[in-house]
């Protein structure tokens, strides 16, 4: 399983408007081969600023299979022109867990 981590910072006085977009696109990203999970986290000390966590069975699910798809264009759409600046994305395997 691999990570996507991405720091948003949207656009001041546009978050409402971008977590009601954000909730169309989920069904975007969810149709994909590979992916398992997403969640959007709202930053509590600094308004306007989101964590997004996406979980893919591989790399390649992501660079490749979403990223080069006509579905990642229709996200692109719905999502970027939010974001100033543009975000990084990064991407995370997991070493250790402690499980209780």
């Amino acid at each position: 399983m691999i990570l996507e981590a991405v720091v948003l910072q949207v656009k001041k006085g546009m978050e409402a408007e971008y977590e009601k977009a954000f909730r169309g696109a989920s069904k975007i990203i969810s149709s994909m081969n590979g992916y398992i999970s997403h969640e959007l986290q709202r930053c509590m000390e600094v308004e306007g600023k989101y964590l997004l966590l996406v979980q893919w069975e591989t790399l390649e699910d992501h660079t490749v299979g979403f990223r080069q798809s006509t579905e990642y264009q229709e996200w692109k759409k719905r999502l970027h022109h939010f974001y100033d600046p543009f975000p990084t994305v990064e991407h995370f395997e997991k070493v250790y867990t402690l499980e209780s």
